[in-house]
C-alpha cells in the first residue's frame, strides 16, 4: 500500500464526485413517463464514490504500517482504458447487454486470466440483471440489442 497515492487519489475521487453530483443536478427531468430520471443513476454513483473515497482516504491516514514500494501494471491499465473507449463507442450500435458483457469480460480476463466460463457467466449475469432491473422493474431506458 502506498499511503501517499491512496491519499491524493482518494481527495481527487472526492472532488470528482462532487463534481459529477453537481453536474448530475443541472440535468432536465424527462416528461416520458419514465420513472427513473436522467438524474438518478449518475447521482447515485457519485455518492458511492464520494463514500468509498472517504473510506478509503480515512484508511490511509490510520495506517500504521510502512509504505512498501509496488510495482504499477501499466499493461493491465491501459488493456482496462481501451476497453472502457471501445465499450463507450460500442454501446449505443451494440446495445448495453453485449457491450457491457464484452467489457466486463475483458476486465475479469485482464485482472485474472484463465476461468473463462466463470467470467462468462458472471458478465452475463450483471450485464443480463441490470438490464432487466433497470428497464423492466424501474422503467428505464438503456440502449436496446441491435437485433
Amino acid at each position: 500500500m502506498n499511503k501517499a497515492f491512496d491519499r491524493y487519489v482518494s481527495i481527487l475521487f472526492i472532488v470528482l464526485g462532487v463534481a459529477l453530483y453537481l453536474y448530475a443536478e443541472t440535468l432536465t427531468v424527462s416528461n416520458v413517463g419514465i420513472a427513473i430520471g436522467p438524474k438518478a443513476l449518475p447521482s447515485f454513483l457519485a455518492v458511492i464514490l464520494v463514500i468509498l473515497s472517504t473510506v478509503n482516504l480515512i484508511a490511509a491516514l490510520r495506517s500504521k504500517t510502512p509504505d512498501k514500494q509496488e510495482q504499477l501494471e501499466y499493461k493491465k491499465f491501459f488493456i482496462i482504458l481501451i476497453s472502457l473507449l471501445l465499450y463507450a463507442l460500442l454501446i449505443e450500435p451494440l446495445g448495453y447487454v453485449i457491450s457491457t458483457f464484452l467489457f466486463l469480460f475483458a476486465g475479469f480476463q485482464t485482472m485474472e486470466k484463465g476461468k473463462y466460463l466463470h467470467s462468462a457467466i458472471i458478465a452475463a449475469l450483471f450485464s443480463g440483471g441490470i438490464y432487466y432491473f433497470y428497464v423492466e422493474i424501474f422503467l428505464g431506458v438503456l440502449p436496446p440489442l441491435p437485433f
